[in-house]
């Protein structure tokens, strides 16, 4: 998970101090202390970390803070204000130009994502906001990100325009504005090279696209997974070239925050957007004050509402509802919410957008990892149609069979049975409580 150790070192070190009723100055330097050093141990900027403790002092040892009522509180509202601050303070939205197409540059070293990159966003674009880009190759050095994104281009079913590898860039670059305009392509997201670092050569490529064709953004795409290399390569790529915003690829990583914690404080430019992993669905706008949510272990409920609206089918939804006050939910039907729950990325990013996650006992342990849920497909996959539609007849040989076809062991599939069973228990439960009628007992959530 992105931020993992960050966020436990952060989340470890305000605990201390949320509860107290009084805070007096040198809790607050033993806290600022705390996450200095986690700051620094996540590779974010010594400048950077500097500046923004010297801030979260300030703020924190003023009369604000030292006269309220809940100052442990007051303090972590500090800390969050002031990590948003540093992410960039609110998302910074995409340019739409007066008169089509936008024109985007794509840049970055190789290796950093920058073509599944270029696929991603046009996806984005599409799907969230309803336009019509056209993809630009540009990379004429390698013949390979040439093919890479007319790949893309056919597995997203959108156009690529391409002239090979023997046409200058610019040339290829005004040719496809041409087209777009023709086709009415609202957008034009141009793949240009890259290298393996900086150097003039490429550096004065991409300004001739940028003098000849003025982009309305200019895109750098780099590596979060490399930390504070991604901050030294978005400086130099941002003095040369002045871009409008940064795509960090590989968040969902075992990144340890360096990069997004850094760039925009050195390079005064926004991060844009995410990669949150390999699919090409999983690129997401950049909200600063979200992100420093999660680091904080504070949840990040829009976000999770947000992918539960794009992946969710809401005339499935309704009928799961219907479903669940009839008491008619099957494990067919569970297994079609588990392919949904699965669309909507990896489970512990997930868990970490609920509030209050990272206190629930259980949620971070193997009662969801990924595999066990690959096990739990296997055995309701192995049962019967009837079965499935009616457990109860799940009798020891029929056990054993399904054990034996899933690869799993009795136990499991005992396992699986109890707990379905209890769980829809727990439908009725809430369902005679929206009656008015208090399930026996009350629910018993066992993460609480």
């Amino acid at each position: 998970m992105a931020f993992e150790g960050l966020a436990d070192r952060l989340q470890s070190t305000i605990k201390k101090i949320t509860g107290k009723g009084k805070v007096s100055e040198q809790d607050v330097k033993e806290m600022t202390r705390e996450v200095r050093l986690a700051l620094l141990e996540a590779d974010v900027n010594f400048k950077v970390v500097k500046d923004l403790i010297k801030r979260i002092k300030e703020r924190a040892i003023g009369q604000e803070v030292m006269e309220s009522l809940t100052p442990g509180q007051q303090v972590i509202k500090v800390v969050k204000e002031e990590l948003t601050a540093l992410m960039g303070g609110e998302q910074s939205k995409i340019a739409v130009a007066d008169r089509p197409p936008t024109v985007i540059m794509m840049v970055g070293l190789q290796g950093a994502g920058k073509t599944t990159t270029t696929g991603k966003l046009a996806n984005l674009l599409r799907k969230k906001h309803n336009r019509n880009p056209l993809l630009v190759a540009c990379d004429v050095y390698r013949p390979a990100a040439i093919k890479q994104l007319e790949t893309l281009g056919e597995q997203l079913d959108m156009p690529v325009f391409s002239m090979g590898t023997d046409v200058n860039p610019v040339e290829i670059a005004s040719k496809a504005i041409e087209k777009a305009k023709e086709d009415h392509n609202d957008y034009v997201i141009i793949d240009t090279a890259g290298r393996l670092h900086v150097d003039s050569e490429l550096m004065d490529e991409l300004d001739q696209i940028k003098t000849n064709l003025k982009p309305d953004e200019i895109f750098l795409v780099v590596d979060a997974m490399t930390g504070q290399d991604a901050v030294n390569v978005a400086e130099s790529f941002n003095e040369q070239l002045d871009i409008s915003g940064v795509v960090l690829t590989k968040l969902d990583g075992d990144t340890r925050g360096g990069a997004a914690l850094s760039i925009k404080a050195v390079t005064n430019k926004p991060i844009k957007f995410a990669g949150m992993g390999e699919k090409l669905d999983q690129l997401e706008a950049f909200h600063p004050e979200r992100m420093a949510s999660r680091i904080l272990g504070m949840g990040d409920v829009l976000s999770l509402i947000e992918k539960a609206q794009a992946n969710v089918d809401e005339k499935q939804a309704k009928e799961l509802e219907e479903k669940m006050r009839t008491m008619s939910f099957t494990f067919d039907d569970f297994l079609e919410q588990m392919g949904q729950v699965k669309n909507m990325g990896p489970l512990d990013e997930l868990i970490n957008m609920i509030p209050g996650a990272n206190k629930m006992k259980g949620l971070k342990n193997a009662q969801l990892d990924e595999k066990q849920l690959v096990h739990v497909e296997a055995i309701i996959q192995s049962m019967t149609k009837k079965e499935r539609q009616e457990p109860g007849i799940i009798n020891a040989s029929r056990k054993k069979r399904i054990a034996k076809g899933s690869g799993t062991s009795v136990s499991q599939v005992n396992r699986l049975l109890k707990q379905f069973t209890d769980m829809k228990k727990m439908m009725k439960q809430m369902s005679n409580m929206q009656k008015g009628k208090k399930g026996k007992g009350g629910m018993n959530f066992p993460f609480m």
